[in-house]
Formats: structure tokens, sequence, C-alpha cells
């Protein structure tokens, strides 16, 4: 699968310098949704199939942070390549070496970690595992389907279904940040340089804090970090349309970027935590297909509510309310699911 990702990287850079209308660039998105789909969702997988299960946070915080972290190392080096060669030279160039190493390394170097998985399915049938024992979901077979994982993870299970609504808002709030919080700071008489400032040091903190955010639910438990991440980040958006002020609003991103990194690799290990080894991989991808929804969900309900209001600050409390809720339905409905933890039962 993660071959295949890079595979369906090829045609993106293409595209891209050839294109001769938008449908091009539509196209090229389509094939990067792809390669998103099936590449960064195996580096995940992969990396939970051959980590301890008290360690799943350090695991999934460092995936998330190198992956955020390529994001901003690659957006300043195709600036500057654009800059110097122009944008289609430049992306055609970068974009085919990134997907060439890429693709080499996964043939080349990436063993299959399914094996792990299996090994571990069977130390858990076998009563051979040592270590904390993971408290898996009960409701289905050892061997379900791909449609009654889905069902079960979305709305079957509460723990569950609690966890993927809150994927969901987190990328609510995610496409507030990067689509309209630029326009909010750019008509409050903020320069571009210093739009890029303020959203860069978002991502800045939200790449880098997810270093500390995922051992530290290795310690703590899952749970509270994702209220947390949740709440603070619903203060961090009201913030922004509260203070003003370059300085102000730089902390304000500080504050959003670090409940984002609080909730966003802690909720994919949460996942992993109670999801069976048989199924795992089906379990993530079901609750990444819910959290990553959330950039359209965001958009149109975003959009719609600043169109409607005629201003871009009633997207932002609803934003809040969205989050605040969401965070009082993890409490409510999330069981502790790190396997050295006592289980915290949900509020009724």
């Amino acid at each position: 699968m993660l071959v295949l990702g890079w595979l369906a990287a090829i045609p993106i850079p293409l595209l891209i310098y050839f294109a001769q209308s938008w449908w091009w660039i539509v196209a090229a998105n389509l094939f990067l949704g792809v390669n998103q789909g099936f590449a960064w969702s195996m580096t995940v997988t992969s990396k939970v199939d051959i980590t301890r299960a008290e360690q799943r946070g350090l695991a999934t915080g460092i995936n998330e942070f190198a992956g955020y972290a390529a994001v901003g190392l690659a957006g300043l080096a195709t600036a500057w390549l654009a800059q110097r060669y122009g944008p289609r030279v430049a992306l055609l160039g970068f974009a085919s070496a990134v997907i060439a190493i890429a693709l080499l390394t996964a043939l080349v170097f990436v063993r299959e970690t399914l094996p792990w998985a299996r090994a571990e399915r069977h130390r858990h049938a076998s009563g051979t595992h040592s270590g904390p024992r993971p408290r898996f979901a009960a409701g289905l077979s050892e061997h379900p389907t791909s449609r009654q994982v889905f069902a079960y993870v979305s709305f079957g299970h509460p723990t569950f279904s609690a966890l993927c609504q809150a994927g969901v808002a987190n990328k609510v709030a995610d496409t507030l940040l990067w689509v309209l919080f630029p326009l909010y700071l750019h008509g409050h008489g903020l320069s571009l340089v210093q739009v890029g400032w303020v959203t860069g040091v978002y991502g800045l903190s939200w790449g880098a804090s997810q270093l500390w955010t995922g051992p530290l639910s290795d310690r703590i438990g899952r749970r509270s970090p994702v209220v947390a991440g949740l709440w603070l980040l619903a203060a961090g958006v009201a913030c922004a349309v509260l203070v003003r002020g370059f300085a102000a609003w730089l902390a304000s991103a500080v504050v959003m970027g670090v409940g984002m990194a609080l909730l966003y690799p802690n909720l994919i290990a949460a996942v992993a935590d109670i999801a069976h080894p048989s199924w795992r991989s089906s379990a993530l991808g079901t609750y990444r297909y819910w959290r990553d929804t959330g950039y359209a969900i965001g958009a149109l309900v975003l959009g719609l509510v600043a169109q409607a209001r005629g201003a871009i600050e009633p997207a932002f409390w609803v934003t809040t309310v969205w989050l605040l809720a969401s965070g009082a339905w993890v409490l409510m409905r999330v069981q502790e699911t790190h396997p050295g933890h006592p289980p915290k039962e949900p509020r009724p």
C-alpha cells in the first residue's frame, strides 16, 4: 500500500508542469489525495504495528511531527526554488525528487510490518502476551469485513464514535485556521509576511509540540490530553477574535498549535489502543476517513456561516462552540484506552 501510494504520486508534478487549465490541477489534487490516503495512512499503521502498546503516543507523535515538519520545510524549499526557477519548473524538480526518494525507500528499505501485527494477535490469542494488556473493543468477530468495521467504529462503539467526531472537529478547526484566519488577519491590517508568520507559528507549534504530547499520553493516558487539546484549541480560536495586534495573534497561534498537538497524535493512538490487531488497520482507516471529512465539512459550514453573516468572526465562534462540545463529548463518552492506565468510566 505504501508503494502504491507513491506510484500514485508520479503523475502529480507532470500534471502541474504541463497544465493547460485548472482541471489539470484538480486532477493533480486527486492523485495527491490517493497518495496521502495510501502513503501517510500506511506510515501510521506500520509504526503502530511495530510499537509496544504503551508507546503508541510516542510513535504517532514522531510520525505526525515528521510529516508536518516536512510540509513546512517543503513550503520553504519550493518557495525559494519557484522564485529562482519559476513555479512549474520548481514543482516539477522538487516533487519528482521527493517521489523518487520516497518510492526507492519504500521499495528497498521499508520492511513489511503485517507480520508484527499477526504475531501480536497470536500472543493475545495464546495468552503469551507480556506487558500491559490492551482492552480491545468487544463486539466484532476476529475477522470482520471492512463494512462491519466501518459501521462499528463510526457508530456502534461509544469510544470509537466519540474519537471519530473529535477528529472531525479537529479538521473543522484546521480548515478555519488555514483558510479564514489568514483572511481575517489580512483584513485587520497585517501584511502578507506577518500573516505568514502567524500561520507558520501555528504550524510550527503544532508540529514540534507533538514530540512531547505523544509521550505525555503514554504517561498519563489518552483521554485527558485529547479533551485538554480540544478545549485549549477552542480557547485559542476564541482569543484570535478577541485580541488585537501582531504579538497577540502570534500568542493565540501558539495556543492553538499546542492544543492541536495535544489531540492530534493521541486520537490516533487511542483508536489503535482498543482496535484488535486483526482489524486495526481498518479501524485507523475509518477514523482517518471521518477526521479528514472535517476539511470538507469545515469548508462548507464555516463558508456558509461567514457568507450568511457577511463577516468572518461568526465562523470563529461556531468553531469555538463546536470544539467545546466535542471535548465534552469525549469526556462523557470515551473510556481511557491506554493499556497501562486504569479505565476511567465515561460519564452517563
